[in-house]
């Protein structure tokens, strides 16, 4: 367990919601774990999901596709496009292809912060295109997907 806390923000009726979290890492690794195929495989998304890159260009223009399989071989999909890359501001839009019909994609903005004592804070503005959006994704189990992740995130940085 560590003792960085991912702070969740969803206030009801808006389309957006805020995730602010820091880790004990310099904002170079913090980015670096977040562009390297290698390394994004191994943390992002919950505890006990295979992570399978399918597409991943994580430059500004480039595009990704990934599933999170669970133990009974369930499988789920997402993607986006990356707008912004740089070690300061990432900009991509994201989307569940889960969904019924296509079209519910969120504009996810990170910010990457240099705290003293070469730790890093990341700030993300996550905007949906309506409240039910938002709220479908935080009902879907988000919020401890995004924690699970954050901490396997420590650990895969206490490595590097």
């Amino acid at each position: 367990m560590s003792k960085n806390k991912t702070n969740i923000v969803v206030e009801p009726n808006k389309q957006e919601l805020f995730i602010t979290r820091e880790f004990d890492a310099p904002r170079e690794l913090v980015f670096k774990a977040h562009t390297d195929a290698k390394l994004y495989v191994q943390w992002l998304g919950p505890h006990g999901y295979e992570m399978i890159l399918e597409e991943f260009e994580p430059v500004s223009g480039g595009k990704y596709r990934y599933l999170h399989k669970d133990k009974e071989g369930n499988a789920y999909a997402f993607r986006g496009t990356f707008h912004t890359m740089t070690e300061e501001l990432m900009i991509q839009t994201f989307e569940f292809e889960g969904m019924p019909e296509s079209g519910h994609v969120a504009l996810d903005t990170m910010k990457l912060e240099k705290l003293p004592n070469n730790r890093t804070r990341i700030t993300i503005h996550s905007v949906y295109q309506s409240v039910a959006d938002r709220d479908g994704m935080v009902q879907s189990g988000m919020e401890s997907g995004v924690v699970e992740g954050y901490e396997r995130l420590d650990d895969l940085l206490k490595k590097m």
